[in-house]
């Protein structure tokens, strides 16, 4: 069943789209840090305590703001549903986790020390998500009465007017792509692609998105690729040539990453996305 069949409106079907596509971006970015930190942890300390520092920036600047803006727009309209109540209490919990798990990635005294609470926040959190994205969104976008559109632009309202300090971004990524990755035109054109292949992949992280849905793979690949430094690279692994998702990263960051083939299907394509 479509998103158009389950939303009381237009508006409605549009905002929990883009919803699960500025998720999917979370997720994507966490994912993308948590598995450089896991392989630099055993390969380069001084890497990983960079990475370690990314990966706290990133919670402090997008994950906490995220859970607090969260409960304080979405839920209380979600708790007003009979059948979201318990669900939506079980995911203020969650929450709690969440904020614990941060809260122990703050406190290691190494990358080391902190990489099974990151993994375990990356499984927490997608498991949080996908709660909200298959249930909580839904209820709310197929109640008549709960302007879910509304409530999620003064969400993001508040996200963008209490953002924390964190890394350097490219502001044009910060200020309009976290919600609206679905709006980009899937144009062909390969984003700056060679040809040749290379044996370094298997000290790089990697992503596997052959079962991301497809409504939200490019909004994963996006997360991910934010949390790609300059100098290093990230595997990417799809089901198809993907030369859509190429040109959208090109207009999205031009000349920002270079591109290479390391195996051409027939069951994956597998490419090396390097951050120059």
């Amino acid at each position: 069943m479509s998103e158009l069949t389950l939303a009381s409106n237009p508006e409605d079907a549009t905002a929990l789209q883009t919803a699960e596509a500025h998720h999917a971006r979370l997720a994507g970015e966490l994912a993308g840090r948590v598995k450089m930190l896991l392989t630099a942890v055993d390969r380069d300390p001084s890497a990983a305590e960079k990475i370690h520092t990314g990966l706290m920036a990133f919670c402090d600047r997008s994950l906490l703001p995220h859970v607090a803006a969260e409960e304080a727009a979405l839920y209380p309209a979600a708790r007003r549903i009979p059948e979201a109540r318990l669900l939506v209490e079980g995911l203020i919990g969650e929450h709690r986790c969440l904020t614990t798990l941060v809260g122990a990635l703050r406190a290691a005294p190494g990358p080391a020390d902190a990489a099974a609470d990151a993994r375990a926040l990356q499984v927490l959190f997608e498991e949080h998500l996908a709660k909200e994205n298959g249930l909580v969104l839904p209820l709310l976008a197929m109640t008549p009465d709960v302007p879910l559109a509304e409530l999620l632009a003064t969400m993001h309202h508040q996200l963008a007017n209490e953002s924390t300090t964190g890394e350097p971004r490219d502001r044009r990524r910060e200020e309009g792509h976290d919600m609206n990755e679905q709006q980009t035109e899937e144009s062909g054109g390969c984003g700056g692609v060679c040809g040749c292949g290379g044996g370094q992949e298997d000290d790089e992280p990697q992503l596997d998105v052959r079962d991301v849905p497809h409504a939200i793979r490019h909004a994963t690949v996006f997360g991910a690729l934010d949390a790609v430094p300059s100098g290093t690279a990230m595997v990417l692994v799809a089901p198809h040539d993907p030369l859509p998702l190429l040109a959208q990263i090109e207009q999205r960051s031009p000349g920002l990453f270079s591109v290479e083939y390391l195996e051409r299907g027939p069951e994956a394509w597998r490419l090396r996305l390097s951050h120059r």
